[in-house]
């Protein structure tokens, strides 16, 4: 068949000889209901840097993630239950931090939930904990031993949800990319249950297909407590044994590539496929929004990037519109056509339809070779330009004009062009025909109420100030951390001392002082970094309080070359005092390397003031204002953040913190 009249008048077909038929229909009945597009807050500490933009700047990526019809308009956001320790670029504050403690306030994501269903009501939200508090395996790194304990804890935090922020947490995870424990899951179903929590689904196990499939098909108990099989970077591929469970079958974390011009292409390629291929009925990013300091580990794997609240700005680049493609044009409770599959010549599509006569389709017709999936990598595709011919038949032969929305990621000629709303389609006797070319997507729909979001354009790109000062007295409730300071390990949070008549009333306090159970390699010491990757001359002071009148010990430093998972072999110029009266200024986090030490005085419950100073290759350090030791040889690393910290997990205070930079 050839292309229609209008088709072909705007260059969407031309002679590339015959054309494929694909079948679009739904007499044979339909296939599985979909669940949604969604992003990831956490793993950890992703959206950081989002709560300290100003207004309207924030509000404006916010409504970029989830404003219905606007931008990608997610269905689904997925939150870390926060764990105090660090789970990929940072720490996330528990809302339990001993048995007898519970505050539903700290950190952000109760903020960020309340924001995405503020925009959209009808979003679904979901809860899954990388790491624990160490009371909640009684000093051993595992949540398993004392499994009414781990259930207890992440019940009280749905029950915190809604009786705090009246959210309601529809599914709940076991432990992110971990073992699961089979008792443990089945225990989380009774507590829930008990807890009047029957409405909340359990998703498991957030890794592999494997163990957790088989379990489910030998454990009729355990296949009753699990409604979700959760897997991490599936490849757009299941297993048969999945499909046997008849469960809804997720990929429950996704995509995780660098989000520039580009990136979309991948995430285009797994919207379609991970059904197509796998069965699945639901995908969720990770993560939602690039918040936090590039130079951490997977720097800009968002959906967008925020992460200048310094200055207001932020990018909208391609996955926001590809995943506007899906998520404008369907909603959870959707219901995909049999009738879906590969191109003869490379890229997929797939069809959905609200069982009320609207249907729509998504094409994408993605390369390998500039689209690139960071995790997992997906074979080459030989994907050449190609006529296709998509007939209707069923109940939607009727159908006589579908809205076209088209991206184009512009390879070849440098000209992109993303979610453009090209005229309405014609449809002559239930069929039409399209010119795919490669590294396209369409979206074909009876829906009317697609658009393409815009806002004036956001403040230019400006890099941290060199000159900052913070001396912690003006608080923001809601939150618990500091402007701008992104914690690796241990937890930051204000602080009053309202009994204290002197300089030092409102601090910011490292609280933490036994160590989480851990997901990846905390370091032993506590650290906040804060600032510019590449500053690498500059001077850095702050008053630090030692608590731990034992062995307590706090720090500055500055050239701070790691974070993240790789925090415990972070070097830099670290200058610490101790509460035995000593000093010691090393090359790396863990003390190894000494570059000079002595006496210094400070002891315990008392404020000193921390000076320290690099410049070239020598570093040099003032305590209470005089000159405690210099010219200290630092060969590397050559720059990095400033940071504070302390010794152990342990309190301690800091005040009127202050950078100058070169």
């Amino acid at each position: 068949m050839g292309c229609v009249l209008l088709l072909a008048a705007l260059g969407l077909c031309s002679n590339l000889g015959s054309s494929q038929t694909y079948f679009l229909d739904d007499k044979r009945g339909l296939g599985r209901v979909f669940d949604g597009i969604g992003g990831l807050s956490g793993g950890g500490a992703t959206s950081r840097l989002l709560v300290s933009y100003a207004e309207p700047f924030r509000s404006r990526v916010l409504d970029f993630l989830f404003k219905p019809n606007f931008g990608a308009s997610l269905h689904i956001l997925k939150v870390e239950i926060g764990g105090d320790a660090q789970t990929t670029d940072g720490t996330e504050p528990s809302h339990m931090r001993h048995e007898n403690d519970e505050n539903y306030f700290r950190g952000y994501e109760w903020w960020l939930m309340k924001e995405a269903k503020r925009r959209n009501p009808n979003i679904t939200l979901i809860g899954l904990p990388w790491a624990f508090p160490g009371w909640v395996g009684r000093g051993k790194n595992w949540p398993y031993d004392f499994p009414d304990v781990t259930a207890a804890y992440v019940v009280n935090w749905i029950l915190g949800a809604k009786k705090y922020h009246d959210l309601d947490i529809q599914y709940i995870g076991i432990w992110n990319e971990r073992s699961f424990d089979i008792g443990y899951i089945k225990l989380l179903r009774y507590t829930l249950d008990k807890a009047g929590l029957e409405r909340v689904g359990i998703v498991a196990s957030d890794n592999l297909w494997e163990p957790i499939t088989l379990s489910l098909l030998l454990d009729p108990e355990l296949s009753r407590a699990v409604d979700v099989i959760g897997v991490h970077y599936p490849g757009t591929n299941t297993v048969p044994d999945a499909l046997k469970t008849q469960k809804k079958l997720w990929s429950s974390e996704d995509y995780s590539t660098f989000n520039n011009g580009t990136g979309g292409g991948c995430w285009a390629r797994i919207l379609n496929q991970n059904y197509v291929n796998g069965f699945m009925t639901a995908t969720i990013s990770w993560n939602l929004v690039a918040s936090y300091y590039e130079d951490l580990p997977f720097g800009r794997d968002g959906l967008m990037t925020a992460e200048e609240p310094w200055s207001g700005h932020y990018v909208v680049e391609s996955p926001i519109w590809i995943t506007a493609h899906t998520t404008q044009f369907t909603q959870p409770g959707w219901t995909y056509l049999h009738t879906v599959g590969h191109l003869k010549r490379g890229g997929s599509y797939v069809a959905l339809t609200d069982g009320k006569g609207n249907l729509t389709v998504v094409i994408e017709t993605m390369t390998h070779d500039h689209s690139v999936c960071i995790r997992p990598p997906l074979p080459r595709f030989n994907l050449t330009a190609q006529n296709a011919t998509f007939q209707m038949k069923g109940s939607f032969v009727s159908i006589k004009e579908l809205q076209v929305w088209r991206s184009q990621f512009g390879f070849e000629t440098n000209k992109p062009s993303f979610f453009e709303k090209l005229p309405a389609l014609k449809v002559v006797d239930g069929s039409f025909t399209l010119r795919l070319d490669e590294d396209e997507v369409y979206t074909l729909t009876t829906l009317t109420t697609g658009q393409k979001g815009t806002y004036p354009e956001p403040p230019a790109s400006a890099s941290f100030p060199k000159v900052y000062e913070d001396d912690f007295n003006i608080r923001n409730p809601p939150f618990s951390e500091a402007p701008h300071f992104a914690d690796q390990t241990g937890v930051f949070e204000y602080h009053s001392n309202l009994s204290d008549p002197g300089p030092h009333v409102f601090t910011l306090r490292q609280v933490l002082t036994e160590r989480p159970i851990t997901w990846a390699a905390d370091a032993d010491q506590t650290v906040s970094v804060i600032g510019d990757y590449q500053w690498q001359n500059l001077t850095v002071t702050c008053d630090v309080y030692v608590e731990n009148v034992r062995s307590g010990g706090a720090f500055v430093a500055a050239r701070v070359d790691r974070g993240g998972q790789a925090i415990r072999t972070a070097s830099g110029v670290f200058f610490w005092v101790f509460a035995d009266g000593t000093y010691k200024v090393t090359n790396d986090l863990a003390g190894q390397t000494v570059l000079a030490e002595g006496q210094s005085g400070t002891k315990a419950h008392g404020w000193n003031t921390l000076s320290l100073t690099v410049k070239g290759q020598y570093a040099s350090g003032l305590l209470n204002g005089y000159s405690l030791w210099k010219s200290a040889v630092v060969l590397n690393p050559k720059t990095g953040w400033v940071a504070i910290g302390t010794r152990t997990f342990e309190l301690a205070q800091f005040d009127n913190f202050a950078v100058a930079a070169e």
